[in-house]
């Protein structure tokens, strides 16, 4: 860019058109060198953006007349001297006081016009000095973006004067400073789930972004008046690695935040599921047998932004030191020959203690999760481990102190989590459990993952911690309960630690997980026994989720068979809390009402057969007797006439009477006996579990007809409910007993809304009675994160041995009125469903449906088999 042409341009020509010219073929230039060079490049880049802005800011200042004690500021990022393609242009117009409104009023609002016809997107202020004073103190953000500024044109004593009262005590003093950027720090990672491990991370305010880069940089010049982030090796807050460390991870911050600018088009942090593809394209990954070329490159990024998250703790904790407590005595506890608490923080008590005595390295993390003294690992400490960090080898994995020393801190009563996730931090965790280290960082390129798979499990063992905390006994009471009586906790921390480490391996993670925990507990000398535990909890750790939302478990005869899996009472416990962890650490939605009633259905069923003794077969006569007599008691309390219940019963067959309660069954029966008018009947029930546990049970009961299950899943998704469970009973007269149970569309129950339950009876109550066609779906639009994983759908069908149904499963993803549109092509193909597990995960769904032919036989017909398979694709998939 040629200033001396340009001011001779804008003489002779249009200044807007000669100014928005440079621009663009600047910005050009720019672009074109960042996509030959990137990363190379990238920091020379953005800061020439910056110094082509300036330019062109100043020439365009010139073209108005100012006052002479006017300023034009750039502050916040652009203060910095850094812009990408598509930042903020953050301006000041900083005006002395008392100046005439009439001396700056015009100019400004024709300057503001006039650059906004240039194309740059501006953030505009217009202050006085006394505005400024006042609003700094107000607001940590804009006392910030001050203090990053530097004036472009006009009078710089302006500015001096508003920078010297921002450091001034009568503004911000160097603790209310500090403090301030600490809390706005913690919301912004509140945010973003306090992880730099979020699937769409913002790489400007996650953990790890820029913005703690930033904040470092803030109060550094807050607190030594620093200009550039490197002179904190001047002041010995960064070793010459650390600093090297940090250069290297704001260049690669920078790299991706300029390449998502350019292919966004727009202003852009967010590195949504659709950006992270483009990226990983455009910096050359391509797929491997291993990981696909998204997950390559995201799992580069989440590992710079765990070691720069990590280098803002220890920095952080250093200012802290310097600002907060700098005039204070140290208070210094004596732990050993090796360590001591200097003012609540562990510290060496030497240089060469790793050195000289590596199992130190886990000693320190013993120390931290058993000594209610010790507040945090010190920020030297911390830099002696990772010097150190050399010694974690074979020979150091194999030293029985270090084992011992590991199991003990598995075993402490507290802060257990906190110091796995401090060492997962450290980088101490991959290197003493290389298995562990292969899944840090590593992605799931899918919706129902939320977290790379060693944040995951970090929160699997955090919420096994938390189960046991009084405030989680009313949203996981079982599980709560369970989770003290484990005789041996840590066996159930070591499964969750190992549950999904086989990840990314190319084999089955259940088996390759099993395996790599059985060395475990062999190099850590456990015995046979927990080590069997284990071991089979890491390769079943899916089978109890898997049961509960694919098999009918209200048949006794998949309990009876579960159990035999199970073994005995002491195995079911331990799944049942490593599934009820797994789940809720996965993905929080997962865990809803539903999903735990059915494993604490399946929990119960289980428990009792185990108690009862596997050598019992299952009686289904005896099972039938039971079931209606229990319910007849029900209804004899009520006055019901025995013939009637009977002239009932004798029409719904066995089955009917094998799946279902007694508390349901009577329900039914008196609902049904109850019902005075002709058509059909809808009914709700209340849920006999707590508000945790449960769905709401809709029971139709009308005249069978071929499209009966598509008109009442249409009905029930015009009313924006999700169905979780489906059984479907034709009697032996003519009638279709359909049992629902649903819940709202944000996984919750809809006991407590009345007006939606009159709705929801009054629609399902006049569509039946009305013979139209139910095939009227609701158009709903497909969020953005769904469209992108939107795999075709999967049709598996299978004729079990034994069985009088054939069973269709469905993998598909999920949308408003899918289980219309399968029941439409069950409709049409002469086919009835008699029941039914439904089940969304992660944007897709994962439903089995039990069918017939309107015979009752069950569908042998190859041909038909294939049409049905091709029908259902067809319908969902078009």
């Amino acid at each position: 860019m040629d200033h001396g042409k340009l001011q001779q341009q804008l003489t002779e020509q249009d200044p807007a058109y000669v100014l928005k010219t440079a621009l663009e073929s600047a910005q050009a230039r720019l672009d074109a060198l960042f996509n030959e060079h990137q990363e190379t490049r990238v920091y020379e880049l953005v800061h020439a953006r910056a110094w082509m802005v300036d330019q062109i800011l100043r020439l365009a200042w010139q073209q108005y007349q100012w006052p002479e004690q006017a300023a034009l500021v750039a502050v916040g990022g652009y203060g910095r001297g850094e812009l990408h393609p598509q930042s903020d242009i953050d301006l000041l117009i900083l005006l002395d006081n008392d100046l005439p409104e009439s001396s700056w009023h015009t100019c400004t609002q024709e300057f503001i016009t006039f650059i906004w016809d240039l194309g740059l997107q501006i953030g505009s202020s217009v202050r006085s000095l006394n505005d400024c004073y006042e609003q700094a103190n107000g607001d940590i953000t804009i006392a910030t973006s001050l203090l990053e500024s530097h004036t472009l044109i006009g009078k710089p004593e302006l500015l001096k004067k508003v920078f010297d009262w921002v450091i001034s005590e009568q503004s911000w003093s160097d603790e209310a400073f500090y403090k301030a950027r600490i809390k706005a720090q913690q919301k912004r990672h509140q945010r973003t789930n306090d992880t730099e491990y979020n699937l769409e991370p913002n790489i400007k305010n996650s953990a790890g972004g820029l913005r703690d880069i930033q904040t470092i940089g803030w109060i550094g010049k807050r607190h030594f008046g620093l200009r550039y982030m490197a002179q904190l090796a001047d002041h010995d807050y960064l070793n010459q690695s650390e600093l090297d460390n940090l250069k290297r991870g704001i260049n690669y911050l920078w790299t991706i935040r300029y390449a998502l600018h350019l292919i966004a088009k727009r202003p852009e942090d967010r590195l949504l599921f659709d950006h992270q593809r483009k990226l990983a394209e455009f910096f050359g990954y391509q797929d491997n047998d291993d990981e696909l070329a998204v997950e390559q490159f995201m799992h580069r990024y989440y590992r710079t932004a765990m070691h720069l998250a990590e280098l803002n703790q220890t920095l952080l904790q250093l200012f802290d030191q310097a600002i907060l407590h700098a005039l204070e005595e140290d208070k210094v506890v004596s732990i050993s020959r090796r360590f001591e608490l200097r003012n609540g923080r562990l510290q060496a008590c030497y240089p060469t203690v790793f050195l000289h005595q590596p199992y130190a390295i886990m000693e320190a993390f013993v120390i931290l999760a058993q000594n209610p003294q010790c507040n945090a690992i010190g920020a030297e400490c911390k830099r002696l481990i990772q010097a150190s960090r050399y010694l974690i080898n074979d020979k150091y994995r194999r030293d029985i102190r270090v084992n011992s020393l590991f199991m003990e801190l598995l075993r402490s009563p507290d802060r257990m989590s906190h110091t796995l996730l401090e060492m997962q931090r450290q980088g101490v965790l991959g290197d003493y459990l290389p298995a562990f280290n292969k899944i840090v960082g590593r992605m799931q390129h899918d919706l129902y993952h939320i977290y790379t798979v060693d944040a995951h499990t970090m929160k699997v063992v955090k919420k096994m911690r938390e189960l046991r905390l009084p405030k989680e006994q009313e949203r996981f009471p079982l599980s709560g309960r369970l989770v003290h009586e484990l005789p041996k906790i840590e066996l159930l921390y070591i499964a969750g630690l190992y549950h999904d480490i086989g990840k990314g391996s190319g084999r089955d993670h259940s088996i390759v997980g099993a395996e790599e925990v059985r060395h475990f507990c062999h190099q850590h000398q456990l015995g046979k026994w927990d080590t069997d535990l284990v071991s089979w909890l890491v390769r079943n750790h899916l089978l109890m989720s898997m049961t509960a939302q694919k098999r009918d478990i209200g048949n006794p005869d998949i309990i009876h068979e579960f159990a035999t899996k199970m073994g005995d009472e002491l195995h079911l416990d331990y799944l049942y809390v490593l599934t009820v962890c797994d789940i809720n650490a996965t993905n929080p939605a997962l865990w809803n009402n539903w999903r735990a009633s059915l494993l604490r259905q399946l929990y119960t069923a289980t428990n009792r057969v185990l108690r009862l003794g596997l050598d019992i077969p299952v009686d289904h006569q005896a099972l039938i007797e039971q079931s209606q007599t229990d319910a007849r008691k029900l209804l004899q309390a009520q006055r019901f006439n025995p013939a009637s219940v009977m002239r009932l019963w004798k029409n719904l067959g066995d089955d009917y009477f094998i799946r279902e309660n007694a508390k349901t069954i009577a329900w039914h029966t008196r609902t049904i006996l109850n019902h005075q008018i002709s058509g059909p009947l809808v009914a709700l029930s209340e849920t006999s579990f707590s508000a945790f546990e449960g769905g709401t049970q809709v029971f139709v009961y009308a005249q069978d007809r071929a499209n009966l299950f598509a008109a009442l899943c249409a009905i029930l998704g015009q009313l924006h409910l999700s169905i979780q469970d489906a059984r479907i009973i034709t009697t032996e007269d003519g009638y279709s007993m359909d049992t629902f149970i649903v819940l709202d569309a944000d996984g919750t129950t809809i006991n407590q809304t009345p007006a939606l339950l009159d709705q929801l009876k009054l629609r399902l109550t006049q569509a039946l009675q009305n013979p139209i066609d139910f095939g009227y779906l609701v158009e709903q639009r497909q969020p953005r994160t769904h469209r992108l994983f939107n795999q075709p759908s999967i049709v598996s069908l299978s004729n079990p041995a034994g069985r009088s149904w054939t069973r269709l499963e469905l993998s598909s993803a999920d949308r408003q009125g899918l289980l219309a549109e399968v029941g439409l092509v069950f409709m049409r193909l002469g086919i009835s469903v008699q029941k039914a597990k439904i089940q969304s995960i992660g944007g897709r769904v994962e439903d089995v449906f039990f069918i017939t032919l309107d015979n009752g036989e069950r569908i042998i017909d190859q041909v038909l088999l294939q049409t049905l398979e091709d029908e259902i694709c067809t319908a969902l998939d078009s």
